[in-house]
């Protein structure tokens, strides 16, 4: 059975090391994307104009009379102090080819206060990589290693990534068994143990395992190297563990995670789950307006006694959904728990489809609530962001030492390997 584990953690260590070191490195970078972002790039994120900020909608009216062939699709309602807002955009169908207009940009960065647009940029474009668009190519990497779209389909990362992930997850266990000591053969007459030799039972298998959670100093570089694999594992498993399954359940969450989840729980679909993606070339234009939209979320959420302002709206031509977010913008980005609360409308009927209550609905509802603000740390705040950021190097390095172990023994069997074939053939020169 443990050399059955070990060759399994070997071959799919060696499989998944190198996405996992790049979707390490680059996690414990984009955990601070708000902030490079805003480092990188004053000219994009900073307004100049001082002042009473004009109303979010009237903005977004200009950005799309300014930009006719793109289709506004989200509307920050309100920004930080000093800061712009930055309306995301998709290119409109052309009626003349039935093919989507040219897209060199698809954020629009204007000034609340005066109204100036201050610049455009393509999120996360794989090429040319510049100040603008570093952020956001690194997060795309992160997920999808900007994989190509063959055959249509643009979610060729999205599963290479997650099945990456799935068999991380269950990788965690082969590895975490591997370090188990192990069992001494019993002999064949069976004692039954008194309650002071179980606790010496359980403490001399302790002592066995102890070695494993501890690095050898001064025991040369390959002890040092195979400690280091081992220990960092073991403190750190819990975060890998669920680092690994949140990866997975996020990038495969339409084609397998919510399908299981439904099979095994009683979890709540939102609007998004009971309807099935369109082409762009299949998505009539919306019957109603993000002032329509507006007005009837409002009193959606008076009726509720919810006090959050309205944060954002959002379309998506995809499903004919709006999504309304509730949140005051300094809690947009770092803010802790499982995101704000959300209202959704048809766009076609106005009907309301649904809501999303932070830690509301089944135990099934809060564990999918949970999934993304538990794998970027936002869960718990600034100090989440600080561990899962630690945690990215870590990952990156277990990926670096468990390929010098694998490589290391691979040299050493080869080593073993020549000098046995070299005394043969000299055994066999000697009595030949």
């Amino acid at each position: 059975m443990r050399h059955v584990a070990g060759q399994l953690h070997r071959w799919a260590g060696l499989l998944i090391a190198g996405f996992l070191f790049i979707s390490g490195l680059t996690g414990a970078v984009i955990s601070w994307d708000h902030e490079l972002d805003e480092l990188l790039n004053p000219h994009l994120t900073d307004a100049p104009a001082v002042g009473q900020a004009l109303p979010a909608l009237e903005l977004a009216r200009a950005v799309q009379a300014r930009h006719p062939q793109m289709q506004v699709l989200s509307v920050p309602m309100a920004a930080e102090p000093g800061h712009t807002l930055a309306f995301y955009l998709e290119p409109r169908l052309n009626p003349a080819s039935a093919t989507l207009y040219p897209a060199p940009y698809n954020q629009v960065f204007v000034d609340p206060v005066s109204g100036v647009e201050l610049g455009k940029r393509k999120w996360g474009a794989a090429w040319p990589i510049s100040r603008e668009t570093l952020v956001s190519f690194l997060y795309q990497l992160h997920y999808t290693l900007h994989f190509p779209h063959l055959w249509g389909i643009e979610s060729w990362g999205l599963w290479l990534m997650g099945g990456i992930a799935m068999i991380w997850t269950l990788d965690c266990f082969v590895g975490f068994y591997l370090t188990l000591p192990q069992r001494r053969r019993r002999s064949a007459l069976v004692l039954v143990a008194l309650p002071g030799q179980q606790r010496a039972s359980a403490k001399s298998w302790w002592q066995r395992w102890k070695p494993a959670w501890l690095l050898r100093f001064g025991a040369g570089s390959t002890k040092l190297n195979f400690d280091l694999h081992r220990a960092l594992s073991l403190w750190s498993w819990i975060l890998l563990f669920i680092i690994a399954f949140t990866a997975f359940s996020l990038n495969l969450y339409r084609e397998v995670f919510f399908p299981v989840m439904s099979l095994v729980s009683n979890v709540t679909p939102s609007p998004f789950d009971l309807r099935k993606p369109r082409t762009p070339q299949q998505a009539p234009p919306p019957n109603l307006g993000y002032a329509d939209v507006l007005a009837k979320a409002v009193a959606q959420a008076a009726q509720r006694g919810w006090r959050e302002p309205v944060g954002n709206l959002s379309y998506s031509p995809e499903y004919g959904i709006y999504t309304v977010g509730f949140f005051r913008p300094q809690d947009e980005h770092a803010g802790g728990g499982v995101g704000p609360r959300q209202l959704y409308f048809d766009g076609h009927s106005g009907a309301l489809l649904g809501q999303r209550q932070p830690w509301q609905g089944t135990a099934a509802d809060l564990f999918v609530q949970a999934q993304f603000p538990l794998h970027s740390g936002r869960i718990l705040g600034l100090p989440g962001r600080i561990l899962i950021s630690l945690m990215g190097l870590i990952v990156a390095s277990l990926c670096v030492t468990g390929v010098l172990v694998w490589w290391r023994k691979r040299r050493a069997r080869a080593i073993v390997l020549g000098r046995v074939q070299q005394s043969e053939a000299t055994t066999y020169r000697q009595t030949g």
